[in-house]
Formats: C-alpha cells, structure tokens, sequence
C-alpha cells in the first residue's frame, strides 16, 4: 500500500519532474510538468485529497508536518497562477527553468514533449487577467534567442525543437506586459491575498509583510553598527556610505578565472575543518564551476545543483562569472559557504543519504534551506574560515542583501512599490552593485516571498540553537546540533524547533 509520504512526493514530482531527474530519482525521466489550467487542477485535487487524510495517517508528526506544507505550498504557487506571469528570471518560470537545467539533466526521453511544454506557457500567458512586467517578456525572449543564436546543443539530439522555441520568442516580444509602476502582486487580481499565502508558505512562520518590512529595517540598521566597526579597521573610516563606495569601485576582480579560483580555494578549506563542527559528513562530492555560458544573462550570480543520489553526478556550486571585472571579489567566500561547504551542499547531500521518505528528503521548503545556507555565512566565521576582514566585509554585505530582502519583497508586494523604488532602497542600504541590484529586483518580483525565507529561516535556527545551548550548558555539542538539524532532512521552521526542544531535554513541547 502507498503510503501518504509516497503519495506526496509523487504529487511533488509531478510538479517537478526535472527535479527528480536531476538528484536520480527514476519514474519521471520522460515527464515534463504539465503547465495546462487542467493539469494543475488535477493535481491540486489530489493535493486536497491529501490534506483531507493526512490527520488520519499513521505517519510520525515530522512526516506530517512535511507532508501538510508540502501539499499546502503547491496549492499555493498553483492558486497564485504564477506561471501566468513569470517567464525571466523568476524560479517558477517555467521556459527559463527549461533552458536553464537542459544542459544538467538527461532530456532524451522527453524532448518529443518541449513543444507541447511551450505551447501550454504560451497558452496559461494568453488566456489570462495578469501579465508579466513589458521588461521581463523582452529579457525572456533574449534568453531564448542567445539559445537560438548558439549552435546546436548536445542535449537537444535529433530533435527539431527550435522553431517551437523561436514561437515562444516571437509570442514574448508579442506581450504588452506591465509597466515598472506596477510590479508586484498587488497590483494583480486577488494578489494581495495570495501574497499572504505565499509569505506563510516561504517563511512557513506566521509574520505578516508588515512585520517582515520593519523586521527587515531594524535589522538593516544593526548591519550598518557591523560594517562600521569592520571598515575602521579595513579603511580606517566609519562612513557606512563611504564604505559601499569603496566595497564597489575597490576590491574587484583582475579576471573571471580568478573567481573561480578563490571560491575553490574557500571550498577545500571548508572541507578540511568541517569535521570539528560537524559529526556526520556527506559523501557525495562537491564541485565547483562557472555558469554555462548561455545562461549567465539570465542566471543568479551563484547557485548550486543537488547531487544525483547515485553518485553519478556531484553536487556542484555554479558561480556566474558575468561582468567579473565590475564586481566585488569580498562577496566570494561567503558565497562558497553558503551554496557548498558547509551550505547547501552539507544540507542536501546528508539528507539524500539518510534512510528518511523521499518527502523528507526532497521537500520543498525554502525557509530551512535558505535558512540553513545564511546560517552558515556566520557559522563560517566560527569556525575561522574567512580569510581576511575584507571578506568580512562580504559576509556583511550578503546578510545586508537579505535583510533588504525582507525591506524590498514587502515594499512591491504588499505596499505597492515601484520596481524603481527597490532598486532605489537596495542602492542606498547595500554594497551590491548596479548589475546585481537590477538582477535582484527582478527576481523578486518573478518570485514573489520567496526572497523572504533566508533571513526568516537564518534567524530561526539561531534562535533555537541559542534556546539549547542556554538549557544544556556544558552538555551542548554544536557537532551534535548540527547533525540534528541535517539528519532529519528537510522541515518547517515549526517542526525544527520542536526537534531541537525535545533533544535538548527541555519539557515545554514533545512532538516524536
């Protein structure tokens, strides 16, 4: 009999069935997601169905916990109809997503369905009361025409797919998408209240966007404390503006290869003292490359890709080397924490190898991995991985992009900023520089909340690491803390805490 954990994960599959190519998981190699109004109603009725019996099921209460969120999430993303208005940058756009993991996964058995996949895109943006903004139609359909420009690739074979996509292209300039004026969710049919839900379901915590905005404020006041102190002693001066200056003409890269360089040289001395700082350690390995070619325009300046389950494939940190020579080198060991060692690359991989559900293993929650991924930006600094203050400096300006995340996502969501207004704040409050910024905003408004989950998760694992150590005293080990977090895969923020209360012997709350 199928278990509700199995169902689950079928229906998440389903959702993402490159996803499950990507880390191994077989069954979905010759599936795309259907993007139809009919597909994903069909799925979101057995989502409901789901929900309906997940409080009769024998499963443990952390199962449950994943399961509910991860049924709820998809509900969500599906109901907030994002395929409908998100074709850049954003995570959910469907066609860039395509383009963007063609070259790291096996397409072979599924290449017959790119046309239909396209047409379905084509279908859910024609037939609908919302719109892209006009600039994210034109930058799409500059993503899909470099891939058009560009020789043949190896994973498109025999296939004829290129004037299914050169279609799409010309259907994208054909768009009249919204202005700048109107960029985020609330200027959309019911967008502010599926705004709400996508807040809870990223977060999965119960702030709303107004706590989140002066959340954010308050802690981006905090950050300019920090960056004084540091710059003193970097360039003798306490003008956080100053500071951002310098962090932007100074400290650039000599040349791309250089970047790669260093963030390999981060990850091996990661790698070499993790094990004071954490008991169980992955065995799959770590690699570190450059963005392919072709999709640096469109990519984010650094992600990382799970490793198959297998062993087949590593996990691998892609570092975007776009205007390498324009961009600051101190945001480069920070960047390798968090997406690597001891980031994502720690997080995912001991997951995937536990004996847990694949639901557990896989689920999507954004709030513990991303809170995970900034955790470790400052557990690096623990345990004496930056090499100089001036790297410090970039550990400060990635957390001052988070915060400003909090700030930003907010302010267009829920308070109806312009895409000018974002990108005004972020130039004003942070280090990054004109490129990053633009990049930032507009996958903030492709991804609406999802921006949010770093420093709400971050502060959270703080939070109960903090509540332990000050119940445990002596008895706390921080190797044990963390084989805790990790070795239960991934979790709502809600479930972790009842994890580490239990473990640390405290008697408000027992979960099992």
């Amino acid at each position: 009999m199928t278990s509700l954990s199995d169902e689950t994960f079928q229906a998440m599959m389903d959702f993402e069935p490159m996803f499950a190519t990507l880390v191994g998981v077989p069954g979905w190699d010759d599936r795309l997601e259907d993007l139809s109004v009919e597909g994903h109603q069909a799925l979101r009725a057995r989502l409901t169905d789901i929900l309906r019996r997940v409080g009769e099921s024998d499963e443990s209460q952390v199962a449950k916990d994943v399961i509910t969120h991860q049924a709820t999430s998809i509900i969500t993303k599906i109901d907030a109809r994002l395929v409908e208005h998100t074709v850049s940058r954003g995570l959910n756009a469907p066609v860039a997503g395509l383009l963007r993991r063609a070259s790291h996964v096996d397409l072979s058995q599924r290449l017959q369905l790119v046309p239909r996949f396209l047409d379905q895109a084509m279908e859910r943006l024609r037939d609908t009361d919302r719109r892209p903004l006009r600039r994210h139609a034109e930058s799409g359909a500059a993503h899909v025409e470099r891939f058009l420009a560009g020789p043949v690739q190896e994973w498109e074979g025999d296939a004829d797919l290129r004037p299914a996509f050169a279609r799409y292209r010309e259907f994208l300039l054909s768009l009249q998408g919204r202005d700048d004026e109107h960029a985020g969710l609330c200027w959309l049919p019911e967008g502010e209240e599926n705004y709400r839900k996508l807040v809870r379901d990223y977060t999965t915590a119960s702030y709303t966007p107004a706590e989140l905005h002066q959340l954010g404020l308050d802690l981006m006041a905090g950050l300019r404390e920090e960056y004084a102190e540091i710059g003193s002693r970097v360039w003798g001066t306490t003008d956080v503006q100053e500071i951002f200056r310098r962090l932007r003409t100074e400290l650039l890269w000599d040349n791309e290869n250089d970047m790669l360089t260093s963030a390999v040289e981060a990850v091996a001395r990661a790698e070499a003292e993790a094990p004071n700082w954490f008991g169980r350690l992955p065995k799959a390995r770590c690699e570190v490359r450059f963005v392919p070619e072709m999709d640096r325009e469109s990519a984010p300046f650094a992600y990382y890709e799970d490793a198959a389950m297998d062993g087949s494939r590593p996990g691998t940190y892609f570092a975007n080397p776009l205007r390498a020579t324009e961009r600051s080198r101190t945001v480069s060991e920070v960047t390798a924490f968090h997406e690597a060692i001891p980031g994502h690359h720690f997080q995912l991989s001991i997951a995937a190898e536990t004996e847990l559900s694949n639901v557990r293993k896989f689920a999507f929650i954004d709030s513990f991995i991303e809170g995970w991924g900034l955790y470790t930006e400052r557990l690096a600094d623990e345990m004496g991985l930056y090499s100089s203050d001036e790297q410090r400096l970039g550990m400060l300006g990635l957390d001052a992009m988070r915060a400003g995340r909090l700030v930003v996502d907010t302010g267009l969501h829920a308070l109806g900023w312009s895409r000018q207004q974002a990108v005004d704040y972020l130039r004003e409050n942070t280090a990054m520089d004109s490129t990053e910024i633009e990049s930032e905003v507009d996958r903030y408004i492709e991804t609406p909340g999802q921006a949010l989950a770093y420093m709400v998760g971050r502060l959270e694992i703080m939070r109960v690491r903090g509540e332990a150590q000050a119940a445990m005293g002596d008895r706390f080990d921080i190797k044990a803390f963390h084989d805790l977090v990790l070795e239960n895969g991934v979790v709502p923020l809600s479930t972790l805490a009842d994890l580490v209360t239990t473990w640390s012997g405290r008697p408000d709350v027992s979960r099992g």
